[in-house]
């Protein structure tokens, strides 16, 4: 009787993939103007996890709550079990769609089910869900995309396709399933699959489906995996970590801000605090000025920034998270004109700030006031017209010359945290990224000049190394690394207004095999002579990567211009270090 079982078992998810594998996306790629536009998304980590604060058995455990089964491997049965004292009676659905849209957020994206397999919502597929398994009994998602709607806030749906540690033929959980005896197709094909299509049938339109954690499928699987999602939902767009180079928008990875310009719509992703999930110990919150620099900083990249918050068990949003995004939405409630609808912006970041783009308008989002109340805007390649505050708009004194733009800030900027300067202009703004000089000028305290705008020769090469504080609280470096002879070479382009002397420092991970190596910074004609310090023994991705800030010297720049600084070891042999940045100081 059971081999028959199996039999039929096996034949009818034959059948289910055999349609699956027939079937194409049934329609094109939806339109991402609406998300290209939005720029600013809130994410919402909600589940299980959430009542137990990142805490089992009494024991704390630091970094992301979401991922405390795997963490403290529960068994599947035992996590199970606290489903029965789930009951979020503080959760309220207007109220999270309107703190959303008064956080100035155009989107939010709610996970419908996250890695520990528990399904936010009401499931016929499993039992293992919040209507079923919980003294709630109620469809919280239901309520929510119904507020949304009426908020005028885009809805979708988080959903890790793969990653289900409830499940014996989910991927992950290898502590109670043993890995060589799972069947991801059976799990597709029984659980992903089936709840995917409720996601999409039943909670009215979507604007898109954040995917995650892929595997399991290969590229065909995946293409007629997305095109379930095509035939429900046509105008639902689908992130690139559904997996194997597809998606309508791609996601970096989480907590990474691009170093430059990426082409298409994509989206950085970061959490308010060190957590994704609820955490009871984490107090770690980004400023109202914090998020204001990412999200300029996002936009000025061409980029939306997605900020997640997490939930208690009860449904309620931490009050700092309420307090200080909605400060975040009272600031674009009077400068969302310099975030929504632009473009990414033609000039590089400057040491005041950022810039971003609409059609003949530039916004500068001035995030500290040089000294003399000056801003120098390099690589203006157009003609101004008009340079204003964009609050109020007070019109400002504006002198160009050639590609150079000079205009005159007030004595105090009205908003300390990000004044946007509208510049109207004709003509058009040659794209400055990676091919202008880096502005130095006795204007600001310090210049920090990333690995990322370096020239490279020899050997020299720009890696992104990834490396971890708490649990899954990533960091992603962008270095120069593999300088082994003084023809590996790392140059900065420096453009100084002022001459002067100037303080030259190196910020680097240095582990034990390029201990005690010798360097050189050399800046213009002026050679400067180093020993690499030691940082750390080796590097694991899961632990911090220590950085150390190595004053080198002082130069004197003997007039204004354009001073290359390279940085290379003096002899051949071992790794020089890993360079993260270069530091430069006028000395008052």
């Amino acid at each position: 009787m059971n081999m028959i079982y199996s039999k039929v078992r096996c034949a009818r998810i034959f059948i289910l993939l055999a349609g699956l594998l027939a079937l194409r996306p049934a329609a094109a790629a939806p339109d991402t103007q609406w998300f290209r536009d939005a720029k600013f998304g809130i994410f919402i980590h909600w589940g299980l996890y959430s009542a137990l604060g990142n805490e089992w058995q009494g024991k704390s455990y630091y970094g992301s709550g979401e991922w405390l089964m795997n963490r403290a491997k529960i068994p599947a049965a035992e996590y199970a079990q606290t489903a029965s004292e789930f009951n979020p009676t503080n959760f309220n659905a207007e109220a999270w769609a309107r703190f959303v849209k008064e956080s100035g957020a155009r989107y939010l994206v709610v996970t419908a089910k996250h890695h520990e397999g528990f399904a936010m919502f009401g499931s016929k597929v499993s039992p293992f869900n919040i209507v079923d398994a919980t003294p709630y009994h109620q469809d919280p998602m239901l309520a929510l995309s119904a507020a949304c709607r009426r908020e005028g806030v885009k809805f979708g749906f988080y959903y890790s396709q793969f990653l289900d540690w409830h499940e014996p033929d989910g991927g992950g959980n290898t502590w109670d399933f043993p890995k060589d005896k799972k069947d991801y197709k059976n799990y597709y094909a029984q659980k992903s699959i089936p709840q995917i299509r409720e996601l999409l049938s039943n909670y009215g339109p979507l604007g898109l489906v954040w995917f995650d954690m892929p595997g399991g499928l290969n590229r065909d699987e995946t293409l007629a995996f997305m095109g379930q999602v095509r035939q429900l939902q046509p105008d639902c767009m689908i992130s690139s970590r559904v997996g194997n180079g597809l998606g309508d928008f791609r996601d970096l990875g989480d907590s990474e801000l691009s170093p430059g310009v990426i082409d298409g719509p994509w989206e950085a992703l970061f959490t308010h605090n060190d957590s994704w999930g609820f955490v009871k110990s984490d107090a770690n919150f980004k400023t109202p000025r914090e998020i204001l620099h990412l999200l300029a900083s996002t936009s000025a990249r061409g980029g939306n920034l997605i900020l997640n918050v997490g939930p208690d068990g009860t449904g309620r949003i931490p009050e700092t998270s309420q307090r200080y995004l909605r400060e975040v939405g009272s600031w674009l409630a009077v400068n969302g004109d310099g975030i929504y609808g632009t473009t990414h912006s033609p000039i590089p970041d400057q040491s005041w700030g950022v810039a971003t783009l609409k059609t003949n308008r530039l916004f500068l989002h001035v995030f500290e006031r040089p000294q003399d109340g000056i801003l120098f805007v390099p690589s203006f390649s157009a003609k101004v017209k008009r340079a204003a505050l964009l609050v109020g708009g007070k019109k400002l004194k504006a002198e160009q010359s050639g590609d150079d733009l000079k205009i005159y800030l007030p004595a105090e900027l009205p908003d300390v945290r990000d004044t946007v300067v509208t510049v109207d202009f004709t003509g058009t703004l040659a794209d400055a990224w990676g091919n202008t000089p880096e502005i130095i000028s006795r204007q600001f305290d310090s210049f920090s000049v990333d690995a990322a705008k370096v020239q490279t020769t020899g050997q020299t090469m720009l890696k992104s190394i990834t490396s971890s504080q708490y649990f899954g609280n990533w960091k992603h470096d962008t270095c120069a690394v593999d300088m082994q002879t003084p023809a590996d070479d790392a140059e900065f382009s420096c453009r100084f207004l002022e001459a002067g002397d100037y303080r030259v420092s190196l910020e680097y991970a240095c582990l034990t095999g390029s201990k005690n190596r010798e360097g050189i910074v050399q800046v213009g004609d002026q050679p400067l002579q180093f020993q690499t310090l030691l940082t750390a023994a080796d590097y694991d991705s899961h632990e911090p990567l220590v950085f150390i800030r190595h004053a080198i010297g002082v130069v004197s720049v003997k007039s204004s211009g354009v001073v290359p600084v390279s940085i290379h070891p003096r002899n051949a042999g071992a790794e020089l270090f890993w360079l993260r940045r270069v530091i430069i100081e006028p000395v008052r």
